[in-house]
């Protein structure tokens, strides 16, 4: 997670090139560009806006699909994706066609977790209507939060990093909070909080995270003088606040 929040280790081709295409090609552009398929389904980036959302079966059972969706300067398990390049990330960032279609990717991911995008401006995300549904989906087939992580990594890269807190922020209240996901906590601590690049926004979360955490003794995602800081703000605004409630009732 430190080499990906600094840009670290950008692999520029790691697999031997596929006999047919050409050394300066860019494969995850051209797909969000709607030029070329996924590899090895063969599905255009509209096709899967337009076929695939709402097909949660095919969307859970299929996983060939998500790092042609959410494309990262690393290797995965699709032999048949590659991995982003620098180049291919400002020209990415460049497009206001590849950003639109990026979007609705996240939109379609969104749906299949039981989540919707309210806000595009602030990323502001609230549960869906199926939720339950999606829930019970995300609870029993733990290796969407390998996707999640996945999908928060590329909205920092590809030019949507204000999409990540508000997406962290809600898992961590659906774990910590609400007990909902008990399978995702672990992987919301350890990674999800982590794949946000801004700093101030990190520590903010993860300060969230240890005041809704129980048993505070067994936090462990920060240092403990960090902790012990946090306790003393904290015992400062509950004196502050007791003294203005019983000024108030004088």
């Amino acid at each position: 997670m430190w080499n990906y929040r600094h840009d670290c280790r950008f692999q520029t081709r790691l697999r031997h090139w596929n006999k047919n295409m050409l050394p300066d090609e860019k494969p995850n552009l051209g797909f969000y560009l709607g030029q070329r398929p996924s590899l090895p389904d063969g599905v255009y980036i509209h096709e899967f806006h337009n076929h695939w959302k709402g097909s949660y079966d095919m969307l859970e059972r299929v996983h060939t699909f998500i790092q042609w969706l959410f494309p990262l300067p690393e290797e995965g398990m699709n032999p048949e994706a590659w991995p982003l390049t620098k180049e291919e990330i400002k020209d990415f960032c460049d497009s206001d066609t590849a950003k639109k279609n990026l979007l609705q990717s996240y939109k379609l991911m969104l749906d299949f977790y039981g989540l919707k995008l309210c806000d595009e401006k602030t990323g502001e995300i609230k549960r869906a209507s199926n939720w339950e549904d999606r829930f019970y989906n995300l609870n029993n087939h733990t290796h969407n939060n390998l996707r999640i992580t996945r999908i928060l990594k590329c909205l920092g890269i590809l030019g949507f990093p204000h999409f990540q807190t508000p997406l962290v922020q809600l898992f961590l209240k659906e774990t910590l909070i609400h007990g909902e996901l008990p399978s995702v906590k672990d992987s919301v601590l350890n990674y999800f909080v982590f794949a946000v690049r801004d700093k101030k926004q990190r520590r903010d979360l993860i300060q969230f995270a240890y005041s809704n955490y129980k048993p505070k003794d067994e936090f462990v995602w920060c240092p403990r003088r960090i902790q012990m800081k946090w306790l003393r703000m904290d015992a400062v605004k509950t004196s502050y606040e007791l003294k203005s409630e019983l000024r108030h009732q004088r």
